[in-house]
């Protein structure tokens, strides 16, 4: 009987664990509010747990991971052009998000999860051409240190 009573508990708190998670969606378009090739909205907070959705509303499109922007231990991901990617946040820090196609052209995004424990780093990592700007602008814009 404490076997099954256990094992309820566990389930319980499972479901309950993920029933307070968000899903977020982010749009890859080739026109947004900000211009031309872009994640719309190109920052989210979010908890851990949370999931983003990665949609191609325009075609052309991808979103991953940027390497030295995602915390330490958390999962890297790489979608394919014209497919919707869902990634779970499950570390707390700053993630770097790139459409590979138009990363030099600045279609990238930031998601910050709890504390940007990681901020430092990824404030380090080096971008082609227009992505250095935005990134820099995400960062004093939504005060992520």
């Amino acid at each position: 009987m404490m076997k099954y009573a256990f094992a309820v508990a566990a389930t319980l708190a499972l479901a309950l664990g993920t029933a307070n998670a968000a899903e977020h969606e982010v749009k890859m378009l080739n026109k947004g509010e900000k211009g031309v090739m872009v994640f719309e909205p190109d920052f989210l907070k979010v908890e851990i747990g949370d999931t983003v959705k990665f949609v191609p509303t325009d075609k052309g499109h991808d979103a991953e991971s940027i390497k030295g922007m995602i915390p330490e231990g958390a999962a890297t991901f790489k979608g394919k052009i014209n497919q919707e990617v869902t990634y779970t946040v499950e570390k707390e820090g700053v993630y770097g998000v790139k459409c590979t196609p138009h990363y030099a052209m600045g279609m990238v995004m930031m998601i910050v999860a709890g504390e940007p424990v990681n901020a430092e780093e990824a404030k380090g990592v080096r971008h082609p051409g227009k992505a250095k700007a935005y990134f820099a602008s995400l960062f004093e814009e939504n005060d992520v240190k």
